[in-house]
């Protein structure tokens, strides 16, 4: 059932040309920040008043305040704004993990500062229960004026994890462990043509190796044998992207819309074991409500879709397996799994206290799957449940956010993230 591995040279390769595709984003930006002349306009801080942020409290004031006992009020000055947090969490895919997460939420130019869009660079290690490894480096970059975004999701993962077979209607019973070791290098860089509206071209390399079945169901011949399982998966190709965003603050968004669209054709003349195609058509709208309050109503549209050949059992559409593993909470990652996913979410987030430093969420999904090579979609799986947020940088507007969500068939568990879920 298994091959040998592949040559490192398949791996170096797809590696080599994601680093000369960074090293010519950096000289785009440089360009870009040489050439830009603009005049500084006015500051003011992000979503708010001086006035209003003079009142508000993160944990750092709090750290100020009782340790430190200096009660000088920090003020919105600098370009950069950093949240860093070590912490012990649980989820239903990790068990308990030791996390130490970073947040920096930045400007490309301070002379712009908080009239371009919000740069952000998130980072973590977890070590789990389970003897996973997670380390992410994912950046959402935005140049002077924002004319560049700049998008990339580098991650190394060890990740002993469940699956449950294909389709909407797998049992909840026959999950059991797969193991494996993933690369993923996926980068974007986006042009602007009108305000708000990005066109660009990315390159995205995932690499699987070490995979393995560990625990499978005695004497039956499992979905993923039968789908193909192999000890290497590679996956290489060119993403074409479409972005519109209006939010001023993506680390923590209270107004505007988010529109993203990836055509992913993965070849086997860019090192891909085969040729496939898939489609991400993303939707988020977010609203004050009431309209002067802080308080957000959110919507979230994410649609994961096979257009042409047969990804790897490890690359279909599955549950709590985008970007930021943030999809229906109230199941564990990988629940469901099929050629397509159709997923809607909307969130409410309100203040618990005047000062900002406590907010609480209440929030419901549904995820539906198609079955394998098939496109009918067998069953809608709801999702539903609340959660705390506890103001980690006044500024940047980051959050820790801790959830817990209730699914089918008894399924329920804690979800924990530094920033909004989306």
């Amino acid at each position: 059932m298994s091959r040998k591995p592949t040559p490192d040279l398949k791996f170096a390769l797809p590696v080599f040309i994601g680093f000369l595709w960074l090293f010519q984003v950096l000289a785009v930006c440089a360009q870009d920040s040489l050439r830009s002349t603009t005049v500084a306009r006015p500051t003011a801080s992000v979503n708010s008043t001086d006035s209003l942020w003079t009142s508000q409290l993160d944990l750092i004031d709090l750290y100020r305040k009782i340790i430190k006992k200096d009660s000088t009020r920090r003020l919105d000055d600098k370009a950069q704004h950093l949240s860093a947090l070590p912490f012990v969490g649980y989820s239903l895919q990790t068990g308990f993990a030791g996390v130490f997460s970073a947040n920096l939420g930045f400007y490309t130019s301070k002379h712009l500062h908080n009239v371009e869009k919000i740069s952000s660079l998130l980072t973590s290690i977890t070590y789990s229960q389970y003897h996973q490894i997670i380390f992410p480096v994912q950046a959402d970059i935005w140049t002077r004026n924002d004319n560049f975004n700049i998008i990339v999701d580098w991650r190394y993962m060890k990740y002993p994890s469940t699956t449950f077979g294909l389709g909407g209607r797998s049992n909840v019973n026959d999950g059991y462990t797969i193991d494996f070791n993933y690369a993923k290098i996926h980068e974007s860089l986006m042009r602007k043509i009108v305000p708000n509206v990005y066109v660009g071209l990315g390159f995205f390399y995932d690499y699987f190796w070490n995979v393995r079945e560990v625990n499978p169901p005695s004497g039956v011949v499992t979905d993923f044998e039968k789908y193909g399982l192999t000890s290497t998966v590679t996956a290489s190709g060119p993403a074409f992207r479409l972005i519109v965003d209006t939010r001023k603050n993506q680390i923590n968004p209270d107004a505007g819309w988010y529109v993203n669209i990836v055509d992913r054709p993965n070849l086997t003349a860019l090192g891909s074991d085969n040729n496939w195609q898939s489609l991400l058509l993303e939707f988020r709208r977010y609203f004050n409500l009431p309209g002067e309050s802080k308080n957000v109503l959110a919507f979230w549209s994410y649609n994961w879709l096979t257009v042409d050949g047969k990804p790897p059992y490890l690359l279909l559409p599955s549950t709590g397996w985008d970007d930021f593993y943030n999809t229906a909470r109230g199941y564990i990652q990988g629940r469901y799994r099929g050629q397509d996913m159709i997923y809607l979410e909307g969130e409410y987030r309100f203040q618990l206290t005047r000062n900002g430093i406590l907010g609480g969420v209440v929030f419901a999904n549904a995820q539906s799957f198609s079955k394998e090579l098939s496109k009918q979609f067998q069953i809608i799986a709801p999702g539903y449940g609340a959660g705390i947020r506890i103001k980690l940088n006044k500024f940047s507007g980051a959050n820790l956010c801790v959830d817990y969500g209730w699914g089918l068939n008894g399924s329920q568990g804690i979800a924990v993230n530094l920033g909004e879920v989306f």
